[in-house]
């Protein structure tokens, strides 16, 4: 049984910006392009706007990102809802979660979701642009790590790798084909930072970052900005774009910390996420058509398979094709943008945002045709935090 809550609200606009090595501009500059856009794709005027989500990126732990005070960039006044939000990669969905459930008991009409980032400098790495947070001195414990050479999310999620693959069999192979099975589809979409072919030759020749995790197993990082606007099912059906209708929503955060005495990175919070956002939505791991998944590193995609039950343990690699990078193959329905492997890295929005353009029919080139339930998915940190949407074109 569903919840009355469920194809109450819907996502009634999107608005994504140029992508990846785009300089000269800050966060808050991406972020206002990003909410015109989505203005203007919603049909609305900028006054309708009478809530707004924000969600700094990397920068904003850098004290250069967006937070409360873009309300006075973006010339909003007389908001009803207005919060900085930070979950890490699970909060783009609880930004839409929040704004679902307000706009639904009165408190705002049109709430804006918004991350924004700008980490990449002219000249810099991409390394250097993620680096920054980690030399700003850890202390206590978080300062153990890279004493003994632990640095970042590359090395943690490294560790959960190798252990997922010693307890499953799984090969660097068989994290190449998720590779390659999102960069074709990556290929069609215009949004994409990394639209050429890939191959599994190509995927072996990209260097190691942190075995066993080769450069191509690693996400991009980008420049850019993703918004969402947030509103009722009755006012979405009368605006210009096609509504994405929010079915099911739920989180799950485990609570796997380095000291708290378990395998971290090797489980999610997709399960409790996904058991809350299923019963909400009246389905099941049966019923989904499309998948898109956060995807920081090829091995999450293939625990978040296997924790949403799409598959058991250790089997999600069969729904790859064996060569994806051949033209015949068939491909799954995961991360049909290329997701943040192949497109863009806006964090969770990365997932939700091509969830929108599934459940709305527009993803031209690469539009799967049966799109009826569109299950979205962000994690933060390594695996610690965890949010659920499930999307619709159909209210009910």
């Amino acid at each position: 049984m569903s919840d009355p809550i469920r194809g109450q609200t819907a996502i009634c606009g999107l608005g994504i910006t140029e992508m990846g090595k785009v300089y000269g501009h800050d966060a808050s500059w991406f972020a206002g392009e990003s909410i015109r856009l989505a203005v203007e794709d919603a049909g609305l005027q900028k006054d309708d706007i009478d809530g707004l989500l924000v969600n700094p990126g990397i920068t904003g732990m850098m004290g250069t990102g967006i937070s409360i005070p873009l309300q006075g960039y973006l010339g909003l006044r007389n908001l009803r809802l207005l919060n900085h939000m930070n979950s890490f990669g699970a909060t783009a969905s609880a930004m839409v979660q929040y704004a679902a459930f307000a706009v639904h008991h009165g408190m705002a009409n049109y709430v804006a979701c918004i991350f924004s980032d700008a980490p990449l400098q002219q000249g810099g790495s991409a390394g250097a642009a993620y680096g920054g947070a980690g030399r700003r001195g850890p202390t206590g414990m978080a300062s153990l790590m890279p004493a003994f050479g632990f640095y970042g999310a590359n090395t943690s999620y490294a560790l959960a790798a190798r252990r997922y693959m010693e307890r499953y069999g799984v090969t660097n192979n068989d994290l190449g084909r998720v590779s390659v099975t999102q960069r074709r589809y990556a290929v069609d979409n215009p949004h994409a930072t990394m639209r050429q072919p890939l191959t599994l030759e190509d995927y072996h020749n990209s260097r190691w970052i942190v075995e066993p995790f080769h450069l191509l197993d690693c996400c991009l990082v980008s420049n850019g900005a993703v918004c969402t606007i947030v509103t009722t099912a009755e006012r979405a059906r009368d605006l210009k774009s096609s509504p994405a209708y929010v079915w099911g929503m739920g989180q799950g955060h485990p609570g796997n910390f380095p000291h708290a005495e378990v395998e971290v990175g090797t489980t999610s919070g997709a399960t409790i996420a996904g058991e809350t956002a299923y019963k909400m939505a009246g389905v099941g791991p049966e019923d989904v058509d499309i998948c898109e998944f956060y995807d920081c590193y090829t091995y999450t995609v293939l625990r978040t398979i296997e924790d949403y039950g799409l598959a058991k343990p250790g089997e999600a690699i069969g729904l790859y094709p064996e060569d994806p990078a051949d033209p015949e193959a068939e491909l799954p329905r995961i991360n049909t943008g290329g997701g943040q492997l192949s497109s863009y890295y806006m964090w969770g929005m990365t997932p939700i945002s091509e969830g929108v353009i599934q459940a709305r029919g527009s993803g031209g080139d690469r539009q799967i045709e049966k799109n009826d339930i569109v299950l979205c998915s962000g994690n933060g940190g390594t695996l610690d935090t965890h949010g659920t949407l499930i999307l619709s074109p159909n209210a009910n």
